[in-house]
């Protein structure tokens, strides 16, 4: 069966100089600069993003790999233009943990948490920290096994602290067949009341997994909640450094009730952004990839979307919040503004 051909939904803009930060803007050894978390900072934005280091595509298809992984600091006035800090600013050194990657950047109050991925010798765990200047970070909590992808919402609800996340139960669903759910906290380290939001089958653009991608976005008809869904097709041959690449990543949106997040209001069919243009489809690490991983609303009603392109470098997408709500509850693009 042939893969279908995908489109992003008519009401959402690409910025026409992406991407907007690549392994040239970092001062120091950098191959690919993707899945990052970004945030309003001071009088402009902040951006902490993965940086995978030390392989060359060259040196990956003679069977190498990266040296390492760590997470890097970047300023903007505008959050296009990024000003990267000289050195990377979290790296976690340990014998149990491989490394920290994939931030997620969310204000809560006066405190600013990033969420994380940590490869272990004993499996992949979600971590939180906290911190007050974005250089220096106070760990919080990790997870048990497997789970990741987690994300925070920027205000606490009824009292408690929410996150999504996409736990990976291979046994229960099969390999990669991974879900969102929703859990609360008192405190941000006991989790509890976990429940699932939405499964790959609720997303027709997906067969194989689907997960949290950007912290939620609060709008007036509810939280607007950016996802990554991913459909694989077997027949697909070489994209990018892999030998074989069978997946191809859209990023989707969703809705949830503002008092009730637990209660999914609406999802929209098509995919919000969906490969096509090169830096998405043929340039890069793993072709075919777009990550959602941040969501800034503006004054205006308008919504950056940032999202990693083929695990390379990360690019810049605008829509009108407006648009993406009458999307969710249409379930499609059908009441896209154009």
């Amino acid at each position: 069966m042939l893969t279908p051909v995908l489109k992003s939904l008519p009401c959402v803009t690409r910025y026409e100089n992406n991407p907007v930060l690549t392994r040239h803007d970092v001062p120091y050894s950098c191959d690919l600069v993707f899945n990052a978390g970004v945030i309003r900072w001071k009088e402009g934005y902040a951006v902490a993003f993965r940086n995978d280091w030390g392989c060359s595509q060259a040196e990956w298809e003679r069977g190498g790999r990266f040296k390492g992984t760590n997470i890097g600091l970047a300023f903007s006035p505008d959050g296009i233009h990024w000003t990267v800090e000289p050195e990377p600013v979290f790296e976690i050194k340990d014998e149990e943990i491989l490394r920290a990657y994939d931030p997620r950047l969310t204000v809560i109050g006066d405190e600013v948490y990033m969420t994380f991925a940590v490869d272990t010798r004993h499996g992949l765990l979600g971590g939180i920290a906290r911190t007050e200047d974005l250089h220096h970070y106070e760990m919080i909590s990790l997870s048990v096994p497997d789970n990741r992808n987690m994300v925070l919402f920027p205000e606490k609800i009824n009292g408690k602290y929410l996150r999504l996340e996409r736990p990976m139960p291979v046994y229960s669903r099969g390999r990669d067949r991974f879900d969102i759910w929703i859990s609360e906290s008192p405190d941000l380290v006991y989790w509890g009341r976990s429940a699932l939001l939405a499964g790959v089958e609720d997303f027709p653009f997906a067969n194989d997994k689907i997960g949290p991608g950007a912290p939620p976005v609060k709008t007036d008809s509810g939280w607007l909640v950016f996802t990554h869904a991913v459909d694989r097709d077997m027949t697909r041959g070489k994209n990018g450094w892999e030998d074989q690449w069978t997946k191809r990543y859209c990023a989707g949106v969703m809705l949830l009730d503002s008092e009730n997040p637990y209660r999914v209001l609406g999802i929209c069919r098509e995919p919000l952004l969906a490969p096509e243009e090169p830096y998405e489809t043929t340039e890069g690490f793993r072709t075919n990839v777009i990550f959602p991983t941040a969501a800034i609303l503006e004054q205006d009603g308008t919504v950056k979307i940032y999202y990693g392109a083929s695990d390379t470098v990360t690019a810049l997408a605008t829509a009108k919040a407006d648009d993406l709500v009458k999307a969710c509850l249409a379930g499609g693009p059908s009441l896209c503004a154009h």
